[in-house]
C-alpha cells in the first residue's frame, strides 16, 4: 500500500549517493521508524536553511540531492527533501500541498509576490506506527526566533503543522485550501502557481539572484515595529 512512498523518484531521489549519505548520518543512534523520523525532522527544519528569495525554478533545483548540495530551499524543496531523506531510510513519506495566508511576512517579500498567501506551500506526510502524520520543515530555529514564532517540534506521534498564532498572540499561519497529497512534486502544477499566482517573482526568480538579501534579518526588523491600533 505504501511502496509508492517508498520508491525514489524524479524530484524525491532518495536513491542518491548524497541523500543516502546525509540520511544515514543524520539517524545516527536512531533504532525504530519513529526514531529516525524525528531526527530526520530536525536535521531538515535547521540543517537546511530557509530563503525564499534563492528558488531555483528550473526541475532539477527542485531535486532533493540540489537542495542538499545548496543548503538552503524554501518550503517545497525542504518537504521534497525531507521526503527522500524518510524514504532512504525505509520510512514511507510524501508531499503535502496547501495554499496558506502568512501574517507575518516581511513586507519586501510580499511586494514581491504581490500577496500574503503562499500558494501551494509545501510540508510533508509521513507514515508511522499505522497511520500519517502532518510534518512542516519550513522554519529554522533561528528564523522562528527572529518573528517570535515558537519552532515546531516533532516527537512521532503527533501532527506538526504550523501554528496558527506566534508568541505574542498575532495571527501567524492560516491555512485556507488543501491541494492533498503526492507521491512526487507536481512540477507543473507548482510552477503554473508562481507564473499565475506571484506576479513578478517569476522573472525575479529566473534570473537566478544568488545575493538576495537577509530574510531572517528583515523578520527581525518586521517583528520589532510598533503594533498598529486596529480602532
Amino acid at each position: 500500500m505504501n511502496e509508492e512512498y517508498l520508491n525514489p523518484t524524479e524530484f524525491i531521489d532518495s536513491n542518491n549517493p548524497e541523500v543516502q549519505a546525509f540520511a544515514l548520518k543524520a539517524v545516527a543512534g536512531a533504532e525504530t521508524p519513529r526514531e529516525k523520523a524525528i531526527k530526520l525532522f530536525y536535521a531538515v527544519r535547521d540543517g537546511i536553511y530557509y530563503d525564499p528569495y534563492r528558488i531555483d525554478v528550473s526541475r532539477n533545483g527542485f531535486k532533493a540531492s540540489t537542495t542538499l548540495r545548496l543548503g538552503y530551499g524554501f518550503c517545497v524543496t525542504k518537504a521534497v527533501t525531507l521526503a527522500a531523506l524518510l524514504r532512504a531510510q525505509g520510512v514511507p513519506a510524501r508531499l503535502h500541498f496547501a495554499d496558506v495566508r502568512n501574517h507575518l511576512t516581511t513586507e519586501r517579500l510580499k511586494k514581491l509576490m504581490q500577496t500574503d498567501i503562499f500558494f501551494y506551500h509545501g510540508y510533508n506526510d509521513i507514515f508511522l506506527d499505522g497511520r500519517w502524520l502532518r510534518v512542516t520543515p519550513t522554519f529554522n530555529l533561528s528564523l522562528c526566533g527572529k518573528f517570535k514564532v515558537k519552532p515546531l517540534d516533532f516527537d512521532g506521534m503527533h501532527d506538526a503543522i504550523l501554528h496558527p498564532f506566534d508568541m505574542d498572540g498575532r495571527r501567524h499561519m492560516e491555512y485556507i485550501a488543501d491541494h492533498g497529497s503526492f507521491a512526487d512534486l507536481p512540477y507543473d502544477k507548482i510552477i503554473e502557481s508562481f507564473i499565475t499566482c506571484y506576479g513578478n517573482a517569476t522573472k525575479y526568480y529566473e534570473k537566478q539572484i544568488s545575493q538576495a538579501g537577509d530574510f531572517e534579518r528583515e523578520a527581525e526588523l518586521e517583528i520589532e515595529k510598533p503594533v498598529k491600533s486596529e480602532g
